[in-house]
């Protein structure tokens, strides 16, 4: 098997800056040594070979300026990581879908089909692929999420100071997310808001689903129309909180479940969709923008919508 050896033969020690204060000794060390599996990052925290002022501690330890942090030698081998044709092509798509970069911040307009992170079977996601982008990026984190068939607006911050303003501004509510979905059916009436719980459970078979529970957690979606086709309806769709598969489940649950979705759509609506040329799930983030804003960056971002679903509602207007 070929190997490739991350050898830290000497013990180090770094001075914990203001950028760093804050953040848990274990993901420190996640994002310090690059290509060092997590179980030997954690064997080590255990062990107490790792110290912060000549002291052991606990991997949730979330450090503080001027702290004196001992990283001990390490020494490990690891499968050499398979590129291959894939990983140029990721990376090409990546580069075509940037919106927005500054210093601390950059916002893509993600594709379709691309995990924001690997794993179930994927080894690389969009986080991981822009590491191996950029392998001299100090900072690169996912500010939020969005589904793996879900394109549009999502911010990966570059620095932790920007991801903990974005995050405090998210957890306070003063980021509107903002998508454009195709729902089944005539839209009757005007704006909906739902307002239901929803809970994740684990199928038999290991799949995730969500569903609408009484004991879930709070969940508000608003769905607004823009424009009705005579068995679809093109709507705007507000998040008042960010639960996982919120808009899917929530459109489901009124009856009007969004085309191309697989797991909570309707099979006849999607073969109708798919012969006006929809060939993935038609929910987009359009917009993000932010409420009493951030002084350093813009207040809002726009991500048009793919050429794909374009395609897909001038077919619905020709027919």
């Amino acid at each position: 098997m070929t190997v490739y050896d991350i050898d830290f033969s000497r013990p180090r020690q770094v001075t914990i800056d203001k950028e760093s204060e804050g953040q848990r000794i274990d993901n420190f060390l996640i994002n310090t040594l690059k290509g060092v599996p997590k179980s030997r990052i954690y064997r080590i925290l255990r062990k107490g070979e790792v110290r912060i002022n000549k002291g052991r501690i606990r991997p949730s330890y979330r450090l503080r300026e001027g702290d004196i942090l001992r990283i001990p030698p390490i020494r490990v081998a690891e499968p050499q990581p398979k590129t291959g044709p894939v990983l140029p092509l990721l990376q090409k798509r990546l580069t075509d879908s940037i919106l927005y970069e500054d210093t601390g911040l950059l916002v893509l307009n993600k594709p379709s089909g691309m995990a924001v992170h690997g794993g179930s079977g994927l080894s690389h996601g969009i986080i991981e692929t822009l590491r191996t982008m950029r392998p001299d990026a100090r900072y690169l984190e996912l500010v939020h999420r969005l589904d793996r068939d879900t394109s549009g607006c999502l911010m990966i911050a570059k620095k932790r100071s920007v991801l903990r303003t974005l995050h405090e501004l998210l957890r306070s509510n003063r980021v509107d997310k903002q998508y454009l979905a195709l729902v089944k059916g005539k839209w009757r009436g005007g704006d909906k808001r739902v307002e239901a719980p929803l809970r994740k459970n684990m199928l038999a078979s290991g799949e995730r689903i969500v569903r609408v529970e009484a004991q879930g957690k709070a969940a508000v979606t608003c769905f607004k129309p823009v424009h009705c086709y005579p068995r679809a309806t093109l709507v705007e769709v507000t998040l008042l909180t960010g639960r996982t598969h919120q808009i899917r489940v929530h459109a489901a649950h009124i009856g009007h479940p969004i085309a191309g979705d697989e797991k909570y759509g309707s099979a006849s609506f999607n073969r109708q969709m798919r012969e006006q040329g929809l060939s993935r799930l038609f929910l987009h983030a359009q917009r993000l923008r932010f409420r009493n804003g951030v002084e350093t960056i813009p207040t809002e971002f726009h991500a048009p919508l793919p050429e794909e679903l374009e395609s897909v509602l001038k077919n619905l207007d020709k027919n």
